[in-house]
């Protein structure tokens, strides 16, 4: 937005109580990166610096991505101009020539890293609250997740589970025997997160303290002397994160040996790391504060960053590399998604915060952090139920799919709304576990290439310039387009259809030719999602109440043809876990359509057999097929399939072609 009238962008990592929306004001994570875009190119630049930082934003003046985005427009076009200040440091800037936004995406992720491929269940849902009073509470939502058939992957502790805000203890009243309560989470396919924090409580009888005390490892004064603070234990001590040693201190931290009372299921939420400090200025480290001989002034953005450095070391340590760590974050810096998945802080139970989660989080995205979310239903204040369930509705389609509140609120698990509200929650949640393979398959393609999971219209449609100023909606990969009710009451969305493609439902299967933007009817029951003409995106539709139980459930994939009768899409599956996919136990499938033939070809050399099977291929718009048998060819056999036709819907079924997806095979109809 202009800031001609207001104040610049702030970028400076806070704690902001309750923040306001559609302010540049300073929020938990500053990105120095910016893209600029028109249909003739894109441009991004990204300015090594981490100390406190201001954008201006003009129209049709004469600053630094402006004077190199007019490389790509004549002098009388319209043009945006950006004007960057930073208190120190140096000029440090990397400039990216696209010429499209995914290029601008590839080419950032090869300067600050792309967000590596999570564990399955990391993206699938998360239930969180400030707190989960004990082990029996605990264990009591877990079970009435599976009473009420709602899908649910993780369990989430936060401060009150430790012991007096001892970080790597628990509450041994509330908390017994905290191992048996994760392992009957992990009898389930579930995994357990606790809350770590940066601050460091003052307590002589705290080993943590003492080590770090002993060792030097604090954040200084400038007389030498290490830096006091206050935060939610207290009296609070800051690790010195920008040193090697403090990381290293803090990541053995997590070996099972000394977090006691942790498994290989218990991962990590690193809260209050911008740092939070209470009795700070702005809540936060004063800037001469020193960490050996840099003031903290100079690296104040990437504090947050050097944190899940030292926790996403940490869970390989404790598993000796064998598994994918999870960390969440709220402070973040370039580079941060190479360690963490981010959220956007302390919302709102309000609509304006809905609407602002899809912005925040395609800005996150676009700055590299796609492994983004919000938390549903907003963390302060409490849901009504129709805000709730169009929460969860728009954030099943969002990468990080978390619902948290604040301690002060009402208790809002799904069973406690009316139930028609629930059984509406129940159907968002499970509409996420059915596109697991979709979401599972573009995290791995964002570690490759850097292209986020969720992206703005204009990302995939460069050329249409309708498209560009358009919030509200967004994409999933290239293949869906989703547009949430964002406002109360409403039972319609205004949608704009980029492109000149088909478009289909992928509630109703209805086929649309339409570009540009329509009302379109978005009932209580669920908000609008297109499937885009010339994609194939896979399914798995027996949804279970984990990840881990669908991982070899077999796949339907659901095509969606172009204007010219072709499509194609990406699978890709592993062990869903481990390290393994890189040295090679991966499949990485691509399938395509051409007007009645359906081939998959491996991209790269099968690296794995699996028990996955195809089970259904959804041929949407189709016209009536000549037989009612499909032809299935394979390296192993050659056989039929059933072929059916819905004259109602327009939709070709093939049931049970009955092959591996270990293989290469074609099917004819």
């Amino acid at each position: 937005k202009d800031t001609s009238t207001t104040d610049p962008y702030r970028l400076y990592n806070l704690d902001v109580f309750e923040y306001e929306l559609w302010n540049p004001m300073a929020l938990y994570a500053s990105i120095p990166f910016m893209m600029g875009h028109s249909a003739k190119g894109s441009v991004g630049l990204f300015w090594l610096n981490a100390a406190e930082g201001f954008i201006d934003i003009k129209k049709d003046g004469q600053g630094l991505l402006g004077s190199v985005s007019s490389m790509f427009s004549a002098k009388t076009e319209k043009q945006v101009d950006t004007f960057w200040m930073f208190e120190s440091g140096i000029m440090d800037m990397f400039i990216m020539m696209g010429p499209t936004p995914k290029d601008i995406s590839r080419q950032y992720g090869s300067l600050t890293g792309n967000t590596p491929l999570p564990q399955e269940f990391a993206i699938a849902y998360h239930q969180c609250r400030w707190n989960y009073n004990d082990q029996e509470d605990v264990n009591m939502v877990e079970a009435k997740f599976d009473e009420h058939d709602i899908p649910m992957d993780v369990m989430w502790l936060d401060i009150e589970h430790t012991d007096g805000k001892k970080y790597f203890t628990w509450d041994s009243r509330k908390f017994p025997d905290s191992v048996a309560m994760i392992e009957n989470l992990s009898s389930h396919g579930r995994k357990l997160v606790t809350i770590v924090d940066p601050h460091i409580k003052k307590d002589s009888g705290y080993w943590v303290h003492n080590d770090l005390s002993s060792k030097g490892l604090y954040v200084k004064n400038q007389d030498g002397g290490d830096y006091e603070g206050w935060c939610w234990p207290g009296a609070s001590y800051y690790p010195d994160f920008l040193n090697a040693e403090a990381r290293d201190y803090f990541a053995e931290q997590y070996k099972l040996s000394v977090y006691k009372g942790s498994t290989l299921d218990c991962y990590t939420w690193n809260d209050m790391n911008e740092p939070s400090v209470f009795n700070g200025p702005e809540v936060t480290m004063a800037k001469d504060k020193m960490h050996g001989e840099v003031e903290h002034r100079d690296m104040h953005n990437m504090y947050g960053m050097l944190y899940t450095m030292a926790t996403h070391k940490g869970h390989l340590i404790r598993s000796e590399n064998t598994l994918r760590p999870f960390v969440l974050t709220r402070s973040a810096y370039a580079g941060s998604q190479r360690y963490a998945a981010i959220w956007t802080g302390d919302n709102t139970a309000e609509w304006g915060h809905l609407e602002a989660s899809i912005p925040m989080c395609l800005s996150l995205s676009i700055a590299g952090m796609g492994f983004c979310g919000a938390d549903i239903g907003g963390f302060f204040g409490n849901p009504d139920g129709e805000l709730f369930v169009r929460w969860y509705q728009a954030a099943a389609f969002q990468p990080f799919f978390r619902s948290h509140a604040h301690i002060d609120t009402k208790r809002r698990e799904p069973w406690l709304y009316s139930a028609g509200e629930m059984a509406l929650i129940r159907t968002a949640v499970r509409s996420r576990y059915a596109l697991l393979p979709l979401w599972y398959t573009l995290f791995y393609e964002q570690e490759q290439d850097g292209t986020p999971p969720m992206r703005p219209l204009w990302y995939e449609f460069p050329e249409d310039e309708g498209s560009y100023a358009k919030e509200g909606s967004h994409m999933v990969g290239s293949s869906l387009l989703v547009a949430p009710v964002l406002t109360k009451g409403s039972t319609q969305v205004n949608v704009y259809f980029p492109g000149s493609t088909l478009w289909y439902d992928i509630w109703s299967h209805q086929k649309l030719d339409v570009s540009g933007s329509m009302n379109y009817a978005a009932p209580y029951e669920k908000i609008p999602v297109f499937q885009r003409g010339g994609t194939i995106i896979p399914r798995r539709e027996r949804v279970r109440r984990s990840a881990a139980l669908m991982h070899d459930d077999p796949i339907t994939l659901v095509v969606a043809p172009d204007k010219e009768g072709k499509a194609s899409g990406t699978l890709y599956l592993d062990d869903g876990k481990s390290f393994a996919y890189q040295q090679g136990a991966k499949l990485y499938m691509q399938f395509t359509w051409d007007n009645g033939k359906m081939e998959s070809k491996m991209i790269s050399p099968p690296g794995m057999s699996t028990p996955v099977w195809l089970e259904r291929v959804l041929v949407l718009g189709s016209a009536p097929p000549p037989g009612q048998v499909a032809t299935v060819s394979s390296p192993l056999l050659t056989s039929s399939a059933q072929a059916s036709y819905d004259y109602t819907t327009q939709v070709l079924t093939v049931r049970r072609p009955g092959v591996k997806l270990d293989m290469e095979w074609t099917i004819r109809v």
